[in-house]
């Protein structure tokens, strides 16, 4: 579990050595929400390649180790500490465009365009739009279907048909 002091202790880890992060997943959502709406399982980061050798120093200086998943892919690992915390880290690459590459997929900025708070601490996370079309395409849960109505419900976005 992470919870919202979690969330800023782990972020933190980050900005106090200059590395920009941006949320997605569960806390990306209450984010831009602004508020708690659920409890989480793990915090959804996105990190930047030349910035992720560093973080990954960091983390596991923090206790964290390397959870090895059927999805675990270069871009796209799992990290747990002592304390059940799990940080779901995806590394990303800015094209010479300033798309972000992510799995071989290309993203236009605007998708790290979004501005929310945990608790008293503003920050940078996947904008409302692309939360929900990333929900998309995959065998959702009650998370999932909990995020994505509340973020089309405050954001006035159309809800999508496998949500409905």
């Amino acid at each position: 579990m992470v919870n919202e002091k979690d969330a800023i202790e782990i972020i933190l880890y980050a900005e106090e050595s200059e590395i920009a992060i941006w949320l997605d997943g569960g806390w990306g959502v209450d984010a831009l929400l602004g508020e708690e709406t659920r409890v989480h399982n793990d915090i959804d980061l996105f990190v930047e390649k030349s910035n992720s050798k560093k973080f990954l120093e960091i983390i596991k200086d923090e206790g964290f180790a390397e959870v090895i998943e059927a999805y675990t892919t270069t871009d796209h690992t799992v990290w747990k500490d002592a304390k059940g915390r799990i940080i779901d880290l995806h590394i990303f690459e800015f094209d010479e465009q300033g798309y972000l590459v992510f799995e071989g997929e290309a993203y236009s900025p605007e998708v790290f365009s979004g501005i929310g708070k945990i608790g008293d601490k503003e920050v940078k996370c996947i904008n409302a739009k692309n939360q929900v079309l990333f929900h998309l395409g995959y065998e959702h849960d009650e998370n999932d279907v909990h995020d994505v109505r509340l973020l089309c419900e405050r954001f006035n976005i159309p809800i999508p048909n496998e949500y409905k």
